[in-house]
C-alpha cells in the first residue's frame, strides 16, 4: 500500500473515495476508548469536523495527560521513526502533525482489512 497524501484533508478524501470512511472512524474510536479516552463520534461528522475532533483530542493529551497520550501512540502503533520526522513549533502544530500521523496509520490498517477479508 502507497498513501501518497501530504495531510490529513487529503487522506479523508482517499477514505471517502474508497468507501471506507465509517470503518476509519470505527477504528480510531475503537483505539482511543482501549486507553480509555472515549471520542464520542457522532455518525453525522464529516471529515473536517472529525479531524478536528481527533486534533482537538490529541492536543487536550499532549498538554493535560501526556501518560495517557503515550498509551494512544502505542495501541495505534505509530513508529517512533515517524516521531523523529516531526516539525516542532508549538503545540498546535505538533498535534496537526500527530493527528496526521494517527490517521495515516488508523487508515492502513482499515484499508488492509477490508483488502484481505
Amino acid at each position: 500500500m502507497n498513501l501518497n497524501v501530504d495531510n490529513s484533508e487529503q487522506l479523508m478524501q482517499v477514505a471517502l473515495d474508497d468507501l471506507l470512511f465509517d470503518k476509519l472512524m470505527y477504528q480510531i474510536e475503537k483505539d482511543f476508548v482501549l486507553v480509555n479516552i472515549p471520542l464520542g463520534i457522532s455518525d453525522r461528522l464529516n471529515p473536517i469536523e472529525f479531524i478536528a475532533l481527533i486534533k482537538e483530542k490529541v492536543y487536550y493529551l499532549m498538554m493535560e495527560r501526556f501518560g495517557e497520550y503515550l498509551n494512544l501512540m502505542y495501541i495505534i502503533d505509530i513508529p517512533e521513526t515517524e516521531f523523529k520526522n516531526l516539525e516542532i513549533t508549538d503545540a498546535v502544530d505538533v498535534s496537526d502533525q500527530v493527528t496526521f500521523l494517527i490517521l495515516k496509520r488508523e487508515y492502513k490498517k482499515v484499508w488492509y482489512r477490508n483488502k484481505y477479508k
